[in-house]
């Protein structure tokens, strides 16, 4: 008979408890061929090895499910042509872009009194001065601001004229 040695149960052991650990870790992770990942739980290792999948070993890895693509009615492009049913009657739309001709008219010409009393304050970069301000430094910074107001009522005034030029001739 053969003797056996102590440690030889012990190796003999082992081997049984690889799959316990295996499970306890979770299943073995094959890499397949296209970057194709799956597991032991989804394949055989005689199915991995004819596809040429290869266990992996090492870091976990942990595998993130992506969207599944959506079936039956496809979301409707916003840039395709309308339907009919949709349009607006082209009288409706003429009166549409007159209101709008006129509103912006309106406003075109209370921001360009604005401007004027503006530029009649400013007086050429020589406004009068007022009874708080004896400090020089004070009046200068009223008259940067009043500079930098008539520059923004200028750009107000382009900008409305160039909405106005997008419009259609009434």
């Amino acid at each position: 008979m053969h003797r056996f040695v102590p440690g030889f149960w012990i190796l003999l052991a082992v081997p049984a408890l690889w799959p316990a650990a295996a499970a306890a870790q979770g299943a073995t992770v094959y890499r397949c061929p296209g970057n194709v990942y799956t597991s032991s739980a989804d394949i055989s290792a005689k199915e991995a090895e004819a596809k040429g999948c290869k266990p992996l070993d090492g870091a976990p890895i942990t595998v993130i499910q992506g969207a599944r693509p959506r079936t039956g009615n496809p979301v409707p492009e916003v840039s395709g042509p309308r339907p009919a049913d949709a349009k607006v009657d082209p009288a409706q739309q003429r009166a549409r872009d007159g209101d709008a001709r006129r509103i912006l008219e309106s406003e075109l010409k209370k921001e360009e009194e604005k401007l004027a009393q503006l530029q009649k304050d400013y007086n050429n970069g020589e406004p009068e001065r007022r009874g708080d301000e004896r400090n020089y430094q004070k009046y200068m910074d009223r008259v940067a601001e009043m500079k930098a107001a008539i520059a923004r009522k200028e750009s107000d005034i382009a900008a409305i004229k160039r909405e106005i030029a997008k419009l259609p001739p009434s």
